[in-house]
């Protein structure tokens, strides 16, 4: 233990006494301290606004117009306006019909108040959701053909018809999608950078550090596990001090300057997080770094010369960017439950962006969340000690590049 904290503590000081860390550090702060202050050097906020329409899922859309006149009617436009869906007509009471939608076993519901008035239903509320905005046009619709059914209307009363306004309230029972996609995007952009700039330097380290003899002896005095654990630790801890002046800067900065941004939807989002979210977006984030910065010690210890680091560490990149793809991907359509999303939140190569992605814009049980952590922590644990003993064996192997199973071979026989 006595050699993983010295370790710990020489490699976490290299870290920040690099002129280049703390220079990226201060600049990253500065950036995001001219973009806090934008506001108030423009003298005014701004507002954003964005609407965007996607293609609905099949499913089961419950219907409920009781004690409504031509209920059958108000249930044929609904059936022709959602093509896409089983419109199913339904005499369940609200508790029930919410039940029913959290569930699963419907996608969606309206309950019809009166012919201008409904309540919808949705489990989560995606970005693209669409759905309200056809049924005000429905029963606007249904309203006007009745209004001027009944005859005898002079132009005022017909011009009120045409012109009616449609009261919709939405009750959503799960995660709002929109609210919560922009720090979920932050979080998952942050991890890609972290992982893929802090992986490159722990194993361009290792093979520095392999190109010094001195090594020989280093690594036959200190525990391969303590020095493998204490390199990959330190470059975590030096990430995490740099996300936290950078984020940290951020929530000062807009916190001195939230009355400039007024309601801008986006800069609100991202400082909104709940409590519970930060705590699982650190858990995945720390796991995620260490799963990923052990892969890269170990690939870096096996490089014959340091100018083969790039090449060497491709695979473990691209696995990783193939990962952030998919995440990005169903975070972009709005389905992050998808099967291939479930699948990746509980591959440890992948659940660091998928599971807190569904953590943050779906309802995910709790037993889930908890199989997807332990799987990860069991995994950077297994990692980390094969990634231990192969960095005791490559970093004794020069010339050429050693064959992975060279490398086997020479771990079972120490």
């Amino acid at each position: 233990m006595k050699q993983f904290w010295t370790i710990l503590k020489f490699e976490l000081q290299s870290y920040l006494k690099n002129k280049i860390f703390v220079g990226i550090t201060v600049l990253l702060v500065g950036l995001i301290a001219v973009v806090m202050f934008f506001p108030s050097i423009m003298g005014n906020g701004s507002d954003i606004n964005e609407g965007d329409e996607a293609a609905g899922v099949e499913g089961l859309m419950l219907f409920s117009a009781e004690g409504l006149d031509d209920a059958k009617l108000y249930q044929t436009f609904f059936e022709e306006a959602f093509t896409e869906y089983e419109v199913g007509a339904t005499e369940d009471d609200e508790e029930r019909i919410k039940e029913r939608v959290v569930s699963g076993e419907a996608e969606c519901a309206f309950v019809l108040h009166s012919p201008t008035s409904y309540t919808y239903y949705v489990d989560n509320l995606s970005i693209y959701d669409s759905r309200t905005a056809i049924a005000d046009t429905v029963l606007e619709n249904v309203y006007q053909i009745n209004a001027m059914a009944e005859g005898g209307m002079s132009p005022e009363q017909v011009n009120e018809a045409l012109s009616v306004k449609i009261e919709g309230e939405t009750q959503n029972l799960g995660k709002d999608q929109m609210q919560n996609f922009f720090y979920t995007y932050i979080m998952i952009f942050a991890l890609y950078l972290v992982i893929l700039l802090y992986g490159q330097m722990v194993a361009t380290n290792v093979a520095t550090e392999k190109s010094s003899r001195a090594m020989e002896l280093l690594i036959t005095s200190a525990k391969p596990v303590s020095m493998m654990f204490g390199k990959v630790l330190s470059s975590c801890l030096a990430g995490f001090f740099q996300i936290v002046a950078v984020f940290g800067a951020a929530i000062l900065f807009y916190n001195l300057n939230k009355a400039q941004w007024g309601n801008n939807f986006i800069i609100a989002s991202l400082f909104d997080m709940p409590i519970s979210l930060l705590v699982y977006m650190l858990i995945f984030f720390v796991l995620g770094f260490l799963m990923y910065a052990f892969m890269f010690g170990a690939i870096g210890s096996t490089a014959s010369k340091l100018e083969d680091i790039n090449t060497s560490v491709m695979p473990v990149v691209l696995l990783f960017v193939a990962g952030f793809i998919v995440v990005m991907t169903s975070m972009s359509g709005g389905d992050v439950d998808s099967l291939l999303m479930q699948i990746c939140s509980y591959v440890p190569f992948t659940s660091p962006m998928a599971m807190f992605t569904r953590i943050a814009m779906s309802t995910v049980p709790l037993y889930q969340i908890a199989i997807s952590i332990a799987v990860l922590i069991v995994s950077v644990v297994a990692v980390g000690v094969l990634s231990a003993k192969i960095y005791r064996v490559g970093v004794l192997l020069y010339g050429t590049k050693p064959k992975l199973g060279g490398i086997f071979k020479a771990m079972k026989k120490s």
